[in-house]
This record gives structure tokens, sequence and C-alpha cells, in this order.
């Protein structure tokens, strides 16, 4: 039955739209791949482009059924499989969570893969995937593990004060890593599962002191600190764009710190950084320089954790979420 297609309760005379989707975490977080949607059903092939304009305008209701209580969550992101647009590249796709349309996302390529890979669509071995912030890389590995080459990161901003309502100065960089972030040490605070309601509410009120400062395009911040596990090199705690924080240690976070450390001379190209996450898990990254900028590799795990049919019943008063 397909997303368009209406049937009948064998009960109640009720209309309903299913909705096929592959569910995964990538190190905690979960992303959902979406199957079916208007651009499946539509005989010319959509480009990522038209699918970030429908899911901005029309699609909104659809983005809000996926993505909002009660089929979803704010920590939720989703993912819209599209066919590609040349024969170079293996699909494109477009994310996007409970605020709106996301420019990359680097867990949720990693999900993305996972999900190729068991239906059966891709094999181990490098697929080009187009995402609204360009071309990615994403290499399938033997073992399960993906790596991402990601578009181009940098740093726009070093060593930016800001004036925080109820904290004071807080000084940090804002970076580029697919999302606009920004990035600071200057918090004080336990970067741990236990601590996330006080980190949460400090990374808001900093998101407002940026946006206010005129960086308009940060809707990311990440708060950086030691690993807790001397095996690693970083920890991070990532507020997203919807009020969520990320359990994975963020695709497009890591890329934009690998920036400011190659910049700043801490981190040589080709060497490896492995980021903690605040639950723990860890993305490895390492960085290429590429003109003003710096091409970063993240390399994680992703997992499959169902194969859903999502219903939205016509009379249903939250089928479109709860706000």
């Amino acid at each position: 039955m397909g997303y368009l297609e209406d049937e009948c309760c064998l009960f109640e005379e009720l209309t309903m739209k299913r909705i096929r989707c592959i569910d995964s975490h990538t190190a905690g977080e979960p992303t959902r791949v979406v199957l079916d949607g208007p651009w499946s059903e539509d005989e010319s092939p959509w480009s990522v482009e038209r699918a970030v304009h429908w899911l901005k305008n029309d699609g909104d209701g659809f983005r809000r059924s996926l993505m909002l209580e009660p089929r979803g969550g704010e920590h939720w992101v989703g993912a819209l499989l599209l066919p590609p647009m040349g024969d170079a590249n293996a699909c494109g796709v477009v994310f996007f969570n409970n605020v709106g349309v996301l420019g990359m996302c680097g867990h949720g390529t990693m999900g993305l893969v996972r999900t190729l890979a068991h239906l059966g669509r891709i094999e181990p071995g490098e697929h080009r995937i187009e995402t609204p912030a360009g071309v990615v890389v994403a290499t399938w590995h033997a073992d399960g593990r993906v790596s991402v080459e990601n578009v181009r990161s940098h740093r726009i901003a070093k060593d930016v004060a800001l004036r925080v309502k109820g904290i004071g100065e807080v000084r940090g960089d804002v970076a580029y890593g697919g999302n606009g972030f920004f990035l600071t040490e200057d918090h004080g605070l336990e970067l741990g599962w236990a601590n996330v309601e006080m980190l949460t509410r400090f990374s808001k009120a900093l998101r407002c002191a940026v946006n206010e400062a005129g960086f308009a395009g940060v809707d990311h911040v990440e708060l950086t600190g030691p690993a807790l596990n001397a095996e690693n090199n970083g920890r991070n705690f990532v507020l997203c764009p919807g009020g969520a924080f990320d359990r994975s240690p963020c695709g497009t976070g890591t890329s934009a710190k690998v920036a400011c450390l190659i910049a700043d001379g801490k981190l040589q190209p080709g060497e490896v950084w492995r980021q903690e996450g605040v639950i723990g898990t860890v993305f490895e990254a390492a960085g290429r320089l590429d003109g003003d900028g710096v091409v970063v590799t993240v390399t994680g795990q992703a997992w499959i954790t169902g194969e859903t049919t999502l219903v939205v019943e016509a009379d249903d008063p939250l089928g479109k979420g709860i706000a």
C-alpha cells in the first residue's frame, strides 16, 4: 500500500497513510530513513533542491508527523531517500529534524549507508551521496564501519567573546562543518550524561548570544573538553537546532572541531582525532587541507533498529505531531 493510497480500516471508516521507514542508530543517535513519499511515486526523479523546497513548504506537515511525538521525538533525525541525479552518485538525501531541514548530517549519513546496505542496494566501497550542503563520499567498510568524507569545513571566526545572559563572558570559535557551530571550552561544566540538563540550558543561552552577535547561521553549539578515556583525544556535548542534544559525537561537529584544531596547529593534516560524545561513544576523524578549508573524514558505525511502517489516520488530531 503506497504513501498516497488510502486504506479503509476493517472495523472503522477511517482513511490512513502508511509510510515505510528504516530506523537505525549511529553511536546512540537515531536516524529514520523515509522510503515512501511523493518523491517515491513521481515519474520524474526529485532533486535534492526540489525535496528541500517541498519539505519547507507543502511537506512541512509530513516532516512534523515523522519527527514530533507521538511518532518521533526531538532527538530524531529523518532522511528522505532520493534517487541519484547522476550515474556517479548512489542516491540523494535530505536530512531534517523536529524544527526543519538540515544542511548535512554526519551520523545520519552513516545511518543512511547502513540502511542502504541493509536493503541490499550497495556493496562495500565508496558511494557518492548528494546532500543540500554538497556531495559527500561515504565508504561502507566490510567490517560494518562507515567513513564519511564531509563537505569542506572551515573556521569562520576565532576567539569570539560573547556576553551571555545570566552567565557572563564566554569565548569560543565559530566554524562550519556542514552546519554552523559555536565551539567553546570556556564552560567549566562536566560533559557527562548526568549533567545534560545543565549543559542543555547553558548551550541554549550560548546559541541565543551568538545569534544576537551577528552569527545567524549558527544553529549548533558544541561544548568541548578532555576525554574521559585515555585512548581518545577529546569529548563534546552538542546542542542540535531543535533543542535536543546529540547522543553521538556529531559528525558535522567533529568536522568543525578538526578544522579549528588544524587551523591552530594543534592537529596535523592526516592525524587521527578520536572524539567522544556525551554518552562515551566515539568517532574517528582526520582532515586534509583544501584551499582555505579542511576536508574531514569521519568514521563511525550504525546499527539497524527497526523496519517500521508508520500510520497516520486522517482523523488523528495529532497526525502532524505535538508542537
